[in-house]
């Protein structure tokens, strides 16, 4: 309760500061601006991301998803342009350089709108790319002579806005990448699988995609709720097998291990995330093991007895400065990393597709493949 009502604070404080800098440009230019339309207008905007928890119609909560999405954006790039130029300001005055203080705001106001136009159209415009990242590793067995190709990806989150663009170019590149194995390592659902627009056309999509040895996937903190059981009932028919604290042993030479999220919005149906020791126990012994967590906080949980672990969850930000904040989170942020020779390697992908903001700037929408030698 306390980090809710902290949060509204800075949230609702910061808004306040973003309308009342931007009116204060307006009144410049506009002087009989109508002030109550102007609290009215700023008010709904600010509350728009808030509003899709209200029980309206569908067509009014998904109007308001939209526009809840884009300020979510245009409120962190209106804030820091503001703050750079109040502070530009504070200076000024105290140096006595801002002999017109009124057009000075003015032109901050100014500034800070076309300086956000161009992070949202360039962030938005970079949000339909998907990319491609490979990774070598080499691995302490022998198992994989020939290599073993994995193909990982994350953070589907269907039903958020734009989330189901990237499906069908999504299981046109996994095929071409030829992958012996598919790891989805989480977040597959945003909460709600009745927010897909067209579940139907999405299980298709997903039973296109072609894999030597099967489709598999991990929970992630998005991925319960009240619909859980349907989420299970989708992925299986769209042949995804889903593995909840659970093991699959992949053409007799390898152990992939599924994690439940240790922090479900809304639970897994009364499902709770075991210790590793318990489910890597449940491993067959000699076999190299794979792990899939979606998120990368819990690598910790992992040592020498595991090769690989698998994990998205940070969308590498997905808007700057977030990619400055998650690499300051969270042990490994984005990449490919390994501590030493006696631990596992780590691969946490920035994620297929977006949340919340339909934008990307400084991470991507991207493919993972692996190969294990």
């Amino acid at each position: 309760m306390l980090f809710f009502f902290i949060f509204l604070s800075l949230f609702g404080g910061i808004s306040f500061y973003i309308w009342a800098r931007l009116y204060q440009g307006i009144k410049c230019a506009i002087p009989h601006i109508n002030t109550i339309v102007y609290i009215v207008v700023s008010a709904i905007i600010s509350l728009s991301p808030f509003i899709g928890f209200v029980q309206f119609p569908t067509a009014i909560k998904r109007m308001f998803m939209w526009i809840g999405s884009y300020w979510m954006a245009i409120f962190v790039y209106m804030f820091l342009v503001l703050l750079v130029t109040d502070i530009m300001f504070l200076v000024g005055r105290i140096l006595k350089l801002v002999p017109d203080p009124a057009m000075f705001r003015f032109c901050a106001a100014a500034s800070a709108v076309v300086i956000t136009l161009l992070a949202i159209t360039y962030g938005r415009a970079n949000a339909t790319f998907l990319h491609h990242t490979s990774y070598e590793i080499k691995t302490k067995t022998e198992s994989f002579p020939e290599g073993l190709n994995i193909v990982l990806v994350s953070d589907l989150h269907l039903g958020a806005l734009n989330s189901e663009t990237m499906l069908q170019r999504m299981a046109e590149e996994i095929n071409k990448l030829s992958p012996d194995i598919v790891c989805i390592a989480g977040d597959i659902f945003n909460n709600d699988v009745n927010a897909i627009r067209d579940p139907g056309r999405a299980i298709e999509l997903f039973k296109r995609i072609n894999a030597t040895h099967g489709v598999f996937a991990s929970l992630g903190n998005h991925d319960g709720g009240s619909t859980f059981n349907e989420m299970l009932s989708f992925l299986a028919q769209g042949n995804i097998t889903v593995l909840k604290d659970e093991h699959a042993v992949i053409d007799n030479r390898l152990a992939l291990v599924g994690r439940l999220d240790p922090s479900p919005i809304r639970g897994f149906g009364g499902l709770r995330r075991k210790s590793a020791a318990d489910v890597l126990a449940q491993t067959e012994a000699g076999l190299p093991v794979i792990v899939m967590d979606h998120n990368p906080a819990n690598i910790g949980e992992y040592g020498s007895g595991v090769e690989l672990v698998l994990s998205g969850h940070t969308h590498r930000g997905q808007i700057f400065p977030g990619n400055v904040i998650t690499k300051a989170i969270f042990p490994v942020h984005y990449g490919h990393f390994q501590k030493d020779n006696d631990s596992p390697h780590i691969v946490v992908t920035s994620g297929i597709s977006t949340w919340g903001m339909p934008l990307r700037i400084g991470s991507n929408n991207e493919i993972v493949s692996i190969t294990l030698r």
